[in-house]
Formats: structure tokens, C-alpha cells, sequence
């Protein structure tokens, strides 16, 4: 598998393209539009944002808070998928980046939510 690289304003996924931001699933990707779900910086990263990943199959997910941690991600998000058996990871971009590739690349079925920017 290639490693899914990541730099200001932009995320390369191998195989399906390039993006601001990203949602990563097992044997996918898309850009990640917060206006689905009207995410903001503040108060952050939704539930209903990680929801894709787990439609897709993601047992672990990974929430990034950007390249400087700009992006937050309530403690009601990290809980609400918890309560659903789901592991959670709240990670610095770059940190995020590197988790998603070590552990889909190890098997685990792991989606990321993943910022470009600040």
C-alpha cells in the first residue's frame, strides 16, 4: 500500500486523488465538505461527520485537529462513538497521517477524518 501523504492544504490519497480535507474509510476516500454537517473550527469535528466512516466499515477512527490543532473535537463526538464500540483517536494532522497508514495497512478496518490546514 502507498502511504497517504499529507501537507498544507492538501492530502494525497494514492489511488483516488487529492484534497483539502479528507474522510478515509477501508478501501476508500473523498473530500471531506464540512458544510454537510455545518462543522466549524468551533465547536469542531460533528458525529454525524464520522458517520460515513463507519458506514463504510470502521471499526477505529481517527479525528485530526489540523496541521497547528486549530480544529476541535468535542468530547461529545469522541463519546458518541465510543458508545457505539468504536476506538477513537484525536491526533495533530500529521500524527493522524501516519496512525491511518500504520494501521490499515496492519488489517485494521480505521477511518480518518483528516484537516489540511491550520
Amino acid at each position: 500500500m502507498t502511504a497517504i501523504t499529507v501537507e498544507w492544504g492538501i492530502v494525497r490519497v494514492p489511488g483516488t486523488g487529492e484534497f483539502k480535507d479528507a474522510k478515509l474509510w477501508p478501501g476508500g476516500a473523498r473530500e471531506w465538505d464540512w458544510s454537510e454537517t455545518g462543522t466549524r473550527h468551533r465547536p469542531g469535528v460533528q458525529p454525524a461527520d464520522a458517520e460515513e466512516l463507519l458506514e463504510h466499515g470502521a471499526t477505529t477512527v481517527i479525528l485530526s485537529t489540523g496541521m497547528d490543532g486549530v480544529l476541535q473535537v468535542p468530547d461529545a463526538t469522541a463519546d458518541s462513538l465510543r458508545q457505539r464500540g468504536v476506538v477513537v483517536h484525536v491526533l495533530e494532522t500529521r500524527a493522524a497521517v501516519a496512525l491511518y497508514t500504520e494501521l490499515s495497512g496492519g488489517g485494521t478496518p480505521v477511518g480518518a477524518l483528516i484537516h489540511s490546514t491550520c
